[in-house]
């Protein structure tokens, strides 16, 4: 096959997204949507890949600066689909093989469909290739005039007649076009519609008239539906989170309410795992084989390991969850949290950057951050990590087998040997030798007859002040 060339166009402000941000950086089920155009892109392995910018280009070349390979072009002023690719001329006037133009606001288009645009359009030695849909309400966008079978000309809705309205079939704008030629047909295309823009449709009656061949693919009309108002991103978020439920319900999944679930494109979740109502899984999260989540849990980017129970309304944020661990409820696990093998963490307890052992347990009310926690350890309810002193983060090591009671402060940086036991109520400021019992409070004074007394005072009649 001749060597393929992508370009992207991503220069639209969105008008009626009526947004500051750039169209093409709303979400779709958790990716911006040009991500969605590029992850298809690849799979054509293209020698280069042209992104047309333009409305908040910086924004847009920051979001994607770390994908390697992108060439960027900036369209300005925006004078139609024919002037953004014509930008890309610096970058492909010596290149040679075919191009294929896309749109950064249509996510839903298939690999499978642009490899048949490919093969359609090198296999016919065509000028141009269209990809087009039959719909059943063609309202606002170009129309397919066929003569017989072949295409003639690709009409804009605003420039349209009655009878081309009638017609259901129309343009995606997604095209093959052979690079030879490409740049100075398209400086032939002139401004003359309702728009007073350069149309790349134009190209279509160009090449006709120049005796070259013009083909078209017909593709399920989902996969061309752009997106250009907050509507139509939640309609095509719906569909693309649909289509990733059933590619896990099929490999093994339970989902038990697809209509609740919220898990985006990249998550990996292994068989035999049961995903309860009202579940977010978000990111590049990977979910081993036999887990079971609950209802109201939120996890994004993080690993999870098989066997591991999330019981309801967990967040869990960038951590890793060992095999058999049990977390929640009402638990959350901060960035690099690391909860290893069997390890527990129960009702309202925190955790960031935190090493919590094989078969340790933290199970209520606890913050435990920039610690590490051996095996085997048991962290009492109320237990702090007093980690910051105001000018840095400071580090907790607490080995092996230690026993850490309720209320504890540990006062960081300090060190709590392997198996020492430390009383409740403490507040640790130095390192605890292994095997010893560290206490703080002083011994206990009862002061007999003291609620009597405190009842016959007279009341203080002084004004409280709040």
């Amino acid at each position: 096959m001749p060597e393929l060339h992508i370009v992207i166009l991503a220069a639209g402000k969105g008008t009626r997204m009526k947004s500051a941000r750039p169209k093409v950086l709303h979400r779709v089920a958790g990716l911006p949507m040009i991500e969605h155009v590029l992850a298809t892109a690849a799979t054509l392995a293209p020698r280069s890949t042209t992104v047309v910018v333009g409305h908040e280009a910086a924004a847009v070349e920051s979001a994607l600066k770390g994908r390697a390979g992108l060439s960027f072009v900036v369209q300005e002023p925006q004078l139609g689909t024919a002037h953004a690719l014509l930008t890309s001329e610096p970058v492909l006037r010596n290149e040679a093989g075919t191009l294929v133009l896309l749109s950064g606001d249509v996510p839903l288009l298939s690999a499978g469909t642009l490899m048949r645009l490919r093969e359609r359009h090198d296999s016919t030695g065509a000028a141009a290739t269209v990809v087009t849909a039959r719909v059943e309400n063609p309202y606002g966008y170009g129309r397919i005039v066929r003569s017989g079978e072949q295409i003639a000309r690709i009409v804009e809705e605003k420039d349209a007649t009655p009878a081309e309205r009638e017609i259901r079939e129309i343009n995606s704008g997604i095209y093959a076009f052979a690079l030879r030629g490409l740049f100075d047909a398209i400086r032939s295309v002139a401004a003359q519609n309702v728009q007073k823009e350069y149309y790349l449709t134009d190209l279509v009656e160009i090449f006709r008239k120049q005796g070259r061949a013009v083909e078209t693919v017909v593709s399920n009309p989902d996969e061309i539906r752009g997106i250009n108002s907050r509507r139509e991103l939640a309609e095509v978020s719906r569909i693309v989170r649909q289509q990733k439920h059933v590619e896990l319900m099929d490999a093994g999944v339970t989902i038990e309410d697809p209509d609740t679930a919220y898990i985006d494109r990249d998550v990996v979740i292994g068989p035999d795992t049961i995903i309860h109502p009202g579940v977010s899984i978000e990111g590049r999260t990977t979910i081993g084989s036999r887990c079971e989540i609950h209802s109201g849990v939120r996890i994004i980017s993080s690993q999870i390991g098989d066997g591991v129970t999330i019981l309801n309304h967990c967040v869990i944020t960038e951590a890793l969850i060992g095999d058999e661990a049990r977390v929640g409820p009402f638990a959350h696990l901060r960035k690099d949290a690391d909860l290893r093998a069997q390890a527990r963490v129960g009702n309202f307890v925190e955790l960031k950057k935190t090493v919590l052992g094989a078969g340790s347990k933290s199970m209520h009310l606890a913050y435990l951050g920039d610690a590490i926690i051996g095996e085997k350890v048991n962290i009492g309810a109320g237990t702090i990590t007093c980690n910051y002193d105001g000018t840095v983060k400071n580090k907790t090591i607490i080995d092996d087998g230690a026993f850490i009671g309720s209320d504890t402060q540990l006062v960081a940086p300090v060190t709590i040997g392997a198996g020492a036991y430390v009383g409740s109520g403490t507040t640790v400021r130095e390192n605890v030798p292994p095997k010893a019992l560290a206490v703080s409070a002083g011994k206990q004074r009862n002061i007999e007859g003291w609620v009597d007394k405190k009842k016959q005072k007279k009341p203080d009649n002084t004004p409280v002040t709040r």
